[in-house]
């Protein structure tokens, strides 16, 4: 399907969304997050697996989007084509819930970068009274940007990401030049308190999974390229130069602060470790750059969001009610977008009532996004075989492999809370099916899918809301 737009989107748009939807909060955390659970040895062993599984994951979009050239859908399509109309509709819905959580974490952290000037102090954490109203109002006028009109909010997504590279490249040239090698080494393989290296490692992985969420979205917007291989390219240097920013983050930190006392620092940790180079000045720079960030992230993902609902909503295949596959005059999913928009308040909202912070929000955020990613990978690991190709198979292999390890790392807890919110998916799926005048499901694999989805739905609730821990 062609979507009409003003003008197609060519390589640089592409791969600043790529950017400017990984490089978003959690960057500025990340010397914390990953300190916390890990010494430096750990540490870099978990980068070293992620940028492999990564890479991995990269080759198996930018091959999906050359392969399947015709399919506009990006990821949904992909697995849809794969494995049928259920198994695909999982992979959206559960792409587009992780999507609008991201927009919520965005905003509780946005509010808490604001907090740490003494002038707003009254925003705490994120998640206090004045944080929840400044937040729905900031939420709703970026609503408003995007749909005035996807083209409109491309370019200003690619200049706030242009602007938010600079405080981090500013704070990775200081710490390079003041790195120490002695404070590197300390601790290096970490203390006995935060268990084996395998622990440890495990520790950092859902963190370094969550920065990298947004590696697929230039084939979420495959229909409005101006080709296949802008796709391809962009997806590929989006990981390149994010990977680089990453690594120097949150590496290169622990030269300038011993392992034990950053894992104890407040975030935006990269305000505080800049801070110990050159002063106060430094943090205010970093806590300005993660606004800029921040503010760009949810841009990128409120549009990623509401374009995976349009896109499964769309066309005669649609696996969602049909009217969240319509276009406004601007060429914007304005019905998939006032959901989306519409539950992110709910969720910050919530947030409140519950304090639920930055942290709890990505991980279940993250674990949502683990499945559409395995069912990626498994689709090419099912190409490959029939093919007979081995480069192919290694590479679908390697996805698959490194998708099971991510849900492993990420934990039972949170794999359970996401099969609540799979299941709720169900009611949509089945609507939509209505509407088109099918069965409920056309595979028994569907079935067993569904049944599984709400055997493990069933089991979360009873875990964490009926019987007592």
């Amino acid at each position: 399907m062609n979507i009409p737009m003003r003008k197609k989107l060519g390589i640089l748009p592409l791969t600043l969304l790529v950017m400017g939807s990984i490089v978003g909060s959690g960057i500025f955390s990340l010397p914390q997050n990953m300190a916390e659970g890990s010494g430096a040895g750990a540490i870099i062993i978990a980068w070293i697996i992620t940028l492999f599984g990564m890479l991995m994951l990269t080759r198996i979009f930018q091959y999906l989007s050359i392969r399947f050239y015709k399919i506009n859908d990006g990821l949904y399509g992909y697995v849809r084509a794969g494995f049928g109309d259920y198994i695909g509709f999982n992979a959206a819905w559960g792409y587009w819930i992780s999507a609008w959580m991201s927009c919520a974490s965005y905003l509780v952290i946005l509010f808490s970068a604001l907090g740490s000037f003494d002038c707003l102090s009254f925003f705490g954490d994120g998640t206090t009274f004045e944080s929840v109203i400044g937040g729905l109002i900031f939420l709703w006028l970026v609503h408003f940007v995007v749909i005035k009109g996807i083209y409109r909010a491309f370019l200003l997504n690619c200049l706030v990401t242009l602007a938010k590279i600079v405080p981090i490249g500013l704070f990775i040239v200081c710490i390079i030049l003041a790195f120490k090698v002695s404070t590197f080494k300390t601790d290096f393989w970490g203390t006995p308190q935060l268990g084996s290296i395998i622990d440890q490692v495990k520790h950092t992985m859902l963190y370094t999974v969550w920065v990298y969420l947004g590696i697929e979205s230039a084939t979420v917007y495959a229909a409005r390229a101006k080709n296949i291989l802008s796709i391809s390219r962009a997806t590929f240097f989006g990981f390149a130069i994010s990977s680089l920013l990453l690594i120097c983050v949150s590496v290169l930190s622990l030269g300038i602060v011993p392992q034990q006392e950053l894992a104890a620092m407040k975030n935006p940790s990269m305000a505080l470790v800049i801070e110990h180079v050159v002063g106060r000045w430094g943090a205010i720079l970093i806590n300005i750059g993660l606004i800029v960030s921040v503010s760009g992230g949810l841009l990128s993902w409120l549009m990623l969001a509401a374009e995976m609902l349009f896109l499964s909503g769309q066309g005669k295949q649609h696996t969602v009610p049909r009217c969240f596959g319509k276009l406004n005059k601007a060429s914007t999913p304005a019905n998939a977008l006032w959901l989306t928009s519409g539950l992110i308040s709910v969720l910050i909202i919530l947030a409140h009532f519950y304090q639920s912070g930055y942290n709890t929000l990505i991980q279940l955020s993250t674990s949502m996004v683990l499945i559409p990613y395995l069912l990626s990978a498994l689709f090419v690991l099912k190409l490959a075989i029939q093919r007979g190709k081995a480069y192919l198979i290694m590479i679908g292999a390697c996805g698959s492999i490194y998708g099971l390890w991510l849900i492993y790392a990420g934990g039972m807890s949170y794999l359970l809370l996401s099969m609540i919110l799979y299941s709720v998916g169900l009611i949509f799926y089945l609507y939509a099916r209505k509407q088109r005048s099918l069965s409920a499901f056309s595979y028994l694999h569907d079935k067993i899918y569904a049944v599984i989805i709400i055997g493990l739905a069933i089991m979360a609730v009873l875990y964490f809301y009926v019987i007592p821990q």
